[in-house]
């Protein structure tokens, strides 16, 4: 896969979203002034200056543009240069209205704010690679441009169209999904059921408001097909940049946080070459630095290395229901964590704060206080501090765990008419997650299909659906002498979300040794006891042994004394299956056993509230110790180490600050260990 290490811009890069054609030019020179200040060395432009740079169809103006790149060329600054394609004019929805969306209750959606257009509009694909041709002709040289930023977010507000033309698209996908074969869709769909028989493909249309539950696979192919449709456009508009600029590197932000699902990110990522990330914390989540480091190990493993954070706030958003504020130290915090976790550039949104519009209310790099504020005077320290950790970049994090992650199975579990509504995929993932980032525990994310050779121990904590070679895959890497752990309801159903019959967990009966006969989902807070101590929610289901032996049995309700948590010697390895949801402090004493099993080490030893994350480069490691719980440690490290944000010796041991950081350099030995 793609890394960031074909980006020119040298060290750690430092920006943020720069739109100037929010104010007059005289602000200019004092932005470039300021930028140089706070030690920025990257700016993405342009990316919703479409009505601006094409004012009419076909009619071009860039003389704002191109005073602007040569003036960020002057003062040493790079440009991540957008296409505009996320927010098409007015006067192309005046000239086709057909290429607004549609929303699942057949209201078409006005223009007005952004990505109001239809994936599937020709009218809007032929626009959009017009304008990034353009884009392409007159700025492929410009010695300012050292990355294309192709869109921005695809998917955030329009995933799925539902009109009459997306209709036609999602007929054609499925025509080369299933071979041009009608009676294979039919089968694969089920449609057996409720008559839903297709006796002509002109008969499909999306999966549009009905009156009862519709068919999960339509469900599931319809967000197959639609997270393919944005790709298309996103490789149509790489590929004619591309060609004006082969040297010149392509991304497109994703948006792998905690309430975003809509795109199939393992297949977007061999696409980019450049993988980066839009990363924005939920106001509500009392320990949001989980979720960074969860989010940046997801963000690595789809690199296959270091990656760029494209967006992230200084403070609060504007689109929560109550926008918090950051803590001292948390802008910092924050940032120092995503490098941590792999990030080779930290940008924000935006530079400046706007005075008007949508995100008026959205912080910035330089806020509506000026520079006579507290986040302004963490951005300049933030830059210092990035320009310390130069020689960090292109170095990568190495783990012995790997969580499998599939955004197919995380679609078909959070589908209607489960055995429980409450099933969610993060949720879940983010459980088995967190104990092994409290311990220091290295992780990947990984395919169920992945090369698991290089691992200790694999997680699958939800992965309700799995196809054959997946399910063969993570048994034949216990047969080989691994550790794996699965998580309730996981090989339930085939790639079609056809159940697997015989019992549960489908897939994985055998090597897990186990096989459930019935489903005993609890209600909402309601909890049942555990052998052993500790508390278990949200599932439960009747467990025979089938060569597994039980660690851990239900005590009360209608399951007393079946198995909740067995072990199975599988081969020459073990399969562990976790059949309920413990609570954290029994599931995290659960999971350090099994990795202990396993034989995994943390990368190093921290006191408790220290976050300790190592990236792995060719001559050192470089451990970031973060401090999250305010008490500040001493922890430590090589004698011949250095901590990088002051530049001093270690000497065996390294203080980290209450609520602060330290970077300290590992150098290898002779042998490179």
């Amino acid at each position: 896969m793609s890394t960031i290490r074909t980006l020119s811009v040298p060290g750690i890069a430092y920006g943020g979203d720069y739109n100037p054609e929010q104010w007059p030019e005289d602000v200019w020179a004092e932005d470039m002034r300021l930028m140089r200040e706070a030690g920025v060395t990257m700016v993405s432009v342009g990316i919703f200056a479409w009505a601006l740079l094409e004012p009419s169809e076909g009619v071009y103006d860039f003389a704002r543009m191109d005073r602007l790149l040569d003036l960020l060329h002057e003062n040493g600054i790079a440009a991540d240069l957008a296409t505009p394609t996320a927010a098409p004019p007015a006067w192309f929805f005046r000239a086709h209205p057909e290429a607004l969306p549609v929303d699942r209750d057949g209201r078409t959606l006005s223009y007005g704010s952004r990505q109001t257009f239809c994936p599937s509009s020709p009218a809007y694909r032929e626009a959009a690679l017009r304008i990034a041709g353009a884009l392409a002709e007159r700025y492929a040289g410009h010695p300012a441009v050292a990355m294309w930023h192709v869109h921005n977010e695809y998917g955030c507000h329009n995933a799925e169209c539902y009109c009459d033309t997306s209709a036609a698209a999602f007929r054609g996908w499925l025509r080369a999904r299933y071979s041009d074969d009608l009676a294979e869709l039919n089968h694969a769909w089920g449609t057996t059921f409720w008559s839903q028989w297709y006796y002509d493909w002109d008969e499909i249309l999306p999966p549009r408001a009905t009156g009862a539950v519709p068919n999960p696979t339509h469900q599931l192919d319809w967000r197959r097909f639609c997270s393919d449709e944005l790709l298309s456009l996103y490789v149509a508009e790489r590929d004619v940049l591309r060609r004006a600029a082969p040297s010149t590197p392509a991304t497109t932000n994703f948006m792998v946080m905690d309430n975003f699902d809509a795109l199939d990110y393992w297949r977007w990522a061999p696409e980019l070459d450049v993988v980066s990330n839009d990363h924005y914390l939920m106001s509500a989540d009392p320990e949001s630095e989980i979720d960074i480091a969860l989010s940046g190990d997801l963000m690595r493993s789809l690199a296959g290395g270091p990656w760029l954070l494209m967006e992230h706030s200084t403070g609060a958003v504007n689109w929560q229901p109550v926008n918090r504020a950051k803590g001292p130290g948390e802008l910092r915090r924050n940032a120092l964590a995503h490098v941590a976790h792999g990030a080779d550039g930290i940008a924000y949104f935006q530079w400046r704060a706007a005075k008007a519009g949508a995100e008026q209310w959205h912080s910035a790099m330089l806020p509506h206080a000026g520079t006579d504020s507290r986040i302004w005077q963490d951005v300049v320290a933030l830059g210092q501090d990035l320009k310390a950790l130069a020689e960090v970049r292109g170095s990568t994090g190495t783990a012995s765990v790997a969580i499998v992650w599939d955004w197919n199975a995380r679609w078909a579990v959070e589908l209607p008419s489960q055995p429980s509504g409450e099933l969610r995929f993060q949720d879940l993932v983010r459980d088995w997650y967190e104990p092994l980032w409290r311990a220091g525990v290295a992780v990947d994310f990984v395919r169920p299909e992945a090369d698991l050779s290089a691992y200790r121990l694999v997680l699958a904590p939800s992965l309700y659906l799995v196809d054959d070679a997946g399910a063969a895959n993570l048994a034949a890497f216990a047969e080989r002498g691994g550790t794996l752990a699965v998580g309730f309801h996981s090989g339930a159903v085939d790639e079609n979300c056809h159940v697997r019959l015989g019992g549960y967990p489908g897939a994985f009966r055998e090597v897990l040794g186990v096989r459930s006969d019935e489903l005993f989902p609890l209600l909402v807070d309601e909890t049942v006891g555990l052998s052993g101590g500790g508390t278990a929610t949200l599932w439960s289901e009747r467990v025979r042994l089938a060569g597994a032996r039980a660690v851990t049995s239900y005590t009360e309700g209608p399951l007393t004394g079946v198995p909740a948590v067995t072990r199975h010697t599988y081969g020459a390895g073990t399969a562990w299956y976790l059949a309920t949801r413990p609570d954290p402090a029994t599931l995290g004493a659960l999971l350090t056993r099994i990795r202990e099993e396993a034989g995994v080490e943390p990368v190093a030893t921290t006191p408790l509230g220290i976050e300790a994350v190592r990236r792995r480069g060719p001559h050192a490691d470089y451990l970031f110790l973060i401090d999250h719980g305010g008490q500040g440690a001493e922890v430590p490290v090589a004698a011949d180490a250095t901590e990088l944000l002051t530049g001093k010796p270690a000497l065996g041991s390294v203080t980290v600050p209450p609520g602060g950081t330290a970077v300290v350099r590992e150098p290898h030995g002779a042998d490179g260990s």
